[in-house]
């Protein structure tokens, strides 16, 4: 039984150095036994976009993380389809893993967001939000949340946030440098970018 079970949502397209080194640092700095990225079929936030196929994210994804026991992709929200909402994987998560407390990882920038969105009081409880800053930067403003939770809860929300390096990665200049012909060596893990390159994907990214 997984104790501590860390969650990562996201589009994943495609998966970067910058995503690893977040999964690990919570994983570390937390204690996690295990972190689940988990694909989002369509990510409410990007419905405007259409994402390279769940099939090729799914297998980046487990290209990247090859060789790490503690790392995991769930295709939860693959398998449900729609959009994807964090809530709704988190109650499905809490269902199949019993007895396990779920932290669900998130950036410091996308806390002020939280309450906006979809039953932010009950994902609250469903899971303690990782909320990971870069090295050096303040702390996050946990007001923005207060009214969502109790004084226990925040609290422990305070406890778990996580610090990382600065690493200014992102997937969108990861498309467009592929469309542009130009280098992703060192911003993605080997195999994902030959797997870029074999399967010709991102070549035609908008700028």
């Amino acid at each position: 039984m997984t104790n501590k079970l860390g969650v990562f949502g996201g589009s994943f397209d495609p998966i970067h150095f910058g995503h690893l080194l977040l999964a690990e640092s919570c994983r570390e700095q937390c204690a996690l036994d295990q972190v689940l990225f988990v694909p989002a079929a369509v990510a409410p936030h990007k419905q405007s976009r259409t994402m390279t196929s769940a099939r090729d994210r799914i297998e980046m994804l487990r290209l990247a993380i090859g060789g790490h026991e503690q790392l995991a992709v769930s295709t939860i929200e693959i398998d449900r389809g729609g959009v994807s909402y964090t809530v709704d994987t988190l109650a499905a998560l809490a269902e199949q893993y019993v007895g396990s407390s779920l932290f669900f990882l998130m950036g410091a920038d996308s806390l002020k967001e939280l309450p906006t969105w979809r039953e932010p009081h009950r994902l609250c409880e469903l899971a303690v939000p990782l909320v990971v800053r870069r090295a050096g930067s303040p702390e996050p403003d946990f007001s923005v949340i207060s009214h969502l939770v109790g004084q226990a809860r925040l609290d422990e929300i305070r406890e778990h946030q996580v610090e990382m390096p600065i690493v200014e990665l992102s997937s969108t200049e990861m498309r467009r440098r592929v469309a542009a012909r130009r280098s992703i060596r060192y911003r993605t893990p080997r195999a994902v970018e030959k797997y870029i390159e074999t399967h010709g994907l991102y070549r035609s990214e908008l700028p």
